[in-house]
């Protein structure tokens, strides 16, 4: 670890355990340690990258507030992760395409992409009378809320299946809230800029503006927030469950271990720094001692699964995975399609090439690498750059792979 030192003078002490950090990122976490309501240092995992307002890979506490865009638009984005008792050994490259086949008939996959009929969660039926009078609700994105669970979303989104140093096939996924989560963010943040422009609030930037927890407002935005991790929670949930089903399919007989479902994207109370404080994760895994996390890497590299240590001074949290090392434009601008084609060598999977149409025009296929190997930091580092943060319980490597 780290400590910041800039000629910048802040309120408080910026922790970082990045091997380089870049100057957008830097400044943002400059002004999270200027901010009126951030009550201890600022901490930065190995994987920080500039984000929204905030840092991707950070961490911050605050007293008796919330940032909304220290959670940012996908709450409750988070991982799931189960063991089978199936041998790395006892698994074919065919078994491993017929498995990947019956998931892409299953899960809808790619942003906009949803089911034809909504879904029934009792949790969305319960909430229902509540959400009508949220701001951020109207019909249409509440039936699009229930078509979207189950479904994976795009961008980093992916599942996995992976070879594990412990001999057994392991199943993974990364997916989140949803359009639900981003309505919410989106509704609060708006709320939180004129709420801190009436009150001449002392932000660094609109980006960070906040909302005090004990007003109407800010009650209202915890409650919705934690509707969205369950959402997002449960989303991983029915689609681990239609992954495994479809692993059972071609893998007779199959076991499985318990099954690990974290979020990397949320606030909440936690006692540091001998307070009760609302602790902000963003692109952040919670590391307390003994909890099971996992970290993901970029696609075709591996994960990890990990026991936290419990460091207090990166507020028990560990890296949410391997990290950008650039934006998904420039990727698709720079990285070579043969290089990263390289990268993905005996993995199944189902190429860079992405078939894009509008209304009644016939899909043009391109070449999409935003999310290429290339375009993250490298996983081995980020992990030793926080081995006093977690230790490696399992290592994983990437089998076969669907992207968002």
């Amino acid at each position: 670890m780290n400590i910041i030192k800039e000629q910048v003078l802040t309120r408080v002490p910026i922790f970082s355990w990045c091997k380089e950090i870049e100057d957008e990122a830097l400044q943002q976490a400059i002004n999270l340690a200027n901010h009126p309501v951030i009550a201890g240092p600022v901490a930065l995992m190995p994987d920080c990258h500039t984000g929204y307002g905030m840092p991707i890979g950070g961490v911050i506490v605050c007293k008796n507030a919330v940032i909304p865009n220290a959670v940012g638009v996908d709450i409750g984005c988070g991982m799931g992760a189960i063991q089978t008792n199936i041998s790395v050994d006892d698994i074919t490259k065919e078994q491993l395409r017929a498995i990947i086949q019956k998931i892409k008939l299953r899960i809808p996959m790619g942003e906009g992409h949803c089911h034809r009929q909504p879904q029934f969660w009792w949790v969305l039926n319960d909430f229902l009378d509540e959400a009508r009078h949220a701001g951020w609700y109207n019909e249409v994105m509440w039936e699009t809320a229930q078509r979207n669970i189950g479904t994976l979303g795009g961008g980093n989104h992916f599942i996995e299946v992976q070879r594990g140093s412990d001999g057994f096939v392991w199943l993974m996924l990364h997916s989140g809230s949803r359009n639900l989560g981003y309505q919410v963010a989106k509704h609060y943040n708006n709320i939180a800029k004129e709420l801190n422009d009436r009150w001449y609030s002392d932000v660094p930037c609109d980006d960070l503006s906040f909302l005090p927890v004990d007003t109407e407002v800010g009650q209202a935005y915890i409650r919705d927030m934690n509707l969205a991790l369950k959402y997002a929670q449960y989303n991983r949930s029915v689609m681990m469950r239609v992954v495994k089903e479809c692993f059972m399919e071609i893998m007779k007989p199959v076991a499985f271990a318990t099954e690990v479902n974290i979020h990397h994207n949320y606030a909440a109370q936690e006692n540091h720094l001998g307070k009760n404080l609302w602790i902000h994760r963003k692109g952040a895994t919670s590391a307390r001692e003994g909890q099971l996390g996992i970290i993901p890497g970029a696609m075709g590299s591996n994960s990890y699964i990990v026991v936290g240590l419990g460091h207090k001074k990166s507020y028990c949290s560990c890296s949410h995975g391997a990290g950008r090392i650039m934006s998904r434009t420039k990727a698709s601008a720079t990285l070579e399609k043969e290089k990263c084609d390289a990268d993905m060598s005996g993995i199944v999977w189902d190429g860079f090439k992405r078939n894009r149409g509008r209304g009644n025009k016939p899909p043009k296929s391109r070449y999409d690498l935003s999310e290429a190997p290339g375009a993250y930091k490298n996983i081995d580092e980020v992990m030793a750059a926080q081995e006093d943060l977690i230790k490696i319980q399992t290592k994983l490597s990437t089998m076969a792979v669907l992207k968002g």
